[in-house]
């Protein structure tokens, strides 16, 4: 375990690409200690040279801006596909006469069931190629979108979405591994923060076609899901004319000159699992808490504007657009500011600007709220943009999808009922009543409130894990993992 004041520069961190670690026993109550002190030194910002961010991009070849574009509309699509129930909520409930909560079960269902595809198709791609996995998972999508618009049942509603969670699980890992596997290393963090951004892209694009597609026919809601399902075609075709990632093929052919694949694959496995198993519980951790602070933002915000607002279906479209162009703007800038200030300072510092957002992104009553929403969701992405590089960057080499995509799900695992609970406490503080010009009378419930606090403790969660983690910025991770540079989170080097 080395002091922060001695560790390197940028540069010379990528050129080495080693970490080194001076105790024996990385578990030692001395070296746990050594850690836990510098966890605070350790943040302070490497300010490495970095080029401008139309340089970094110049970097990437033709191939490998091809897995990036085909890795983004991917990510693009599975975000729209989530969100497609989160901006029906009311037309479902009276479609399958339900209430909110009992259809933000569906969101929730989708979000634990996503773990089951991380493990699947993560393994999947760690053992036969990024490919194909890919492009069972788009498959997936295609089918399971129509079926949605096909339920005629609650029960069928709930059933396919399930469904369709463990073919969410499968893709988002696998994306991000084609995106950055073969990039290069000094433009990862860029890279990474737009491919990220492919999250906020969907749900704007799902924003704008659901005031273009719902309502508008004698079909209702329908239209939207069964429109979902023509993209998926497009990016297949588009996937099926490129190879395979050079790092995946040049793994393949070392394990290949090694002997037995399979076995081989199996013990690298056993091997990353002693050796890294605190680090990706480090990782679901976090995950767990970024997946909060993403949905619990998010998913419930267009019920509250229409219902505890009283903004109009046009008002609230507005505001999920700028909400999203600025979650596009931070997660762009947040991800190549990380190559300067370091993964943990950025996630920090927009973590903690999100915070303190939180009062007027739940409390403004009028339309001026669009703002908090540009600057909070300009926060909420930009932390999320540092993700797919730094879990990259801890974890083995041999098994970046299958770590990745798993502790990315399992932490949607975890926070798979956010949107569940929140309504569920919101209807615990009911508002007057809204009387419709029908006649009839709509329900009214303090969603704002419940949002702030709820969120409130999620941050200060996340601020809390950020400083504990470790680092390893400007990690190779083209090369293969073996016991001198697979190290654990107590044992790693932080550059």
């Amino acid at each position: 375990m080395h002091p922060d004041h001695l560790v390197q520069d940028e540069e010379k961190s990528i050129q080495s690409n080693t970490y080194e670690d001076s105790s024996d026993n990385t578990y030692e109550p001395f070296s746990i200690r050594n850690y836990a002190a510098t966890r605070l030194t350790s943040l302070r910002p490497p300010m490495a040279k970095v080029p401008n961010p139309f340089k970094l991009l110049a970097m990437l070849n033709k191939q490998q801006w091809a897995f990036f574009m085909v890795s983004f509309f991917a990510w693009s699509w599975d975000s729209f596909d989530f969100f497609t129930v989160s901006l029906t909520v009311d037309d479902l409930a009276e479609s399958f006469n339900k209430s909110t909560t009992d259809i933000t079960w569906g969101i929730t269902l989708v979000l634990m069931l996503r773990s089951a595809g991380s493990i699947i198709f993560g393994i999947a791609a760690d053992r036969y190629g990024r490919k194909w996995p890919f492009i069972a998972a788009l498959l997936l999508f295609i089918i399971l979108e129509l079926a949605t618009g096909f339920c005629q049942t609650y029960k069928q509603f709930l059933a396919v979405r399930a469904l369709f969670g463990i073919a969410m699980g499968g893709l988002y890992g696998n994306a991000a591994v084609t995106a950055l596997e073969d990039c290069p290393v000094e433009a990862r963090g860029l890279v990474g923060g737009l491919m990220q951004q492919g999250y906020a892209f969907g749900y704007l694009l799902a924003t704008a076609f659901s005031r273009a597609l719902v309502n508008t026919t004698s079909h209702g809601w329908r239209p939207f899901f069964w429109f979902g399902a023509c993209p998926p075609v497009l990016i297949i075709i588009f996937r099926l004319c490129l190879p395979e990632t050079n790092a995946f093929r040049n793994r393949r052919e070392q394990h290949t000159e090694q002997g037995n694949v399979a076995k081989k694959f199996i013990s690298d496995g056993r091997k990353a699992l002693q050796d890294h198993w605190l680090v990706f519980i480090y990782l679901v951790l976090l995950s767990t808490g970024f997946n909060f602070m993403s949905h619990g933002t998010q998913d419930l915000y267009p019920t509250m504007l229409e219902n505890e607002r009283g903004f109009s279906a046009d008002a609230v479209t507005v505001t999920q657009v700028i909400a999203n162009l600025g979650a596009m703007t931070g997660g762009a800038t947040t991800g190549y500011c990380s190559q300067i200030f370091g993964r943990r300072f950025s996630m920090l510092v927009v973590c903690i600007i999100g915070g303190a957002l939180l009062y007027p992104y739940s409390f403004v009553e009028t339309e001026a709220v669009t703002a908090a929403a540009f600057f909070v969701q300009f926060c909420v992405q930009g932390a999320w943009s540092v993700m797919p590089i730094y879990m990259m960057e801890l974890a083995p080499s041999s098994f970046h999808t299958f770590v990745v995509g798993s502790a990315y799900q399992f932490g949607n695992l975890a926070s798979s009922a956010s949107s569940t609970i929140e309504a569920t406490l919101g209807e615990r503080y009911p508002l007057a009543p809204l009387d419709e010009t029908d006649g009839s009378v709509v329900a009214r419930y303090n969603y704002g409130k419940v949002i702030c606090i709820f969120m409130g403790a999620i941050y200060a969660y996340n601020v809390l894990l950020i400083i504990v983690g470790p680092e390893k910025r400007g990690y190779n991770a083209n090369v293969d993992d073996d016991s001198s540079t697979a190290q654990t989170i107590m044992g790693e080097r932080d550059v």
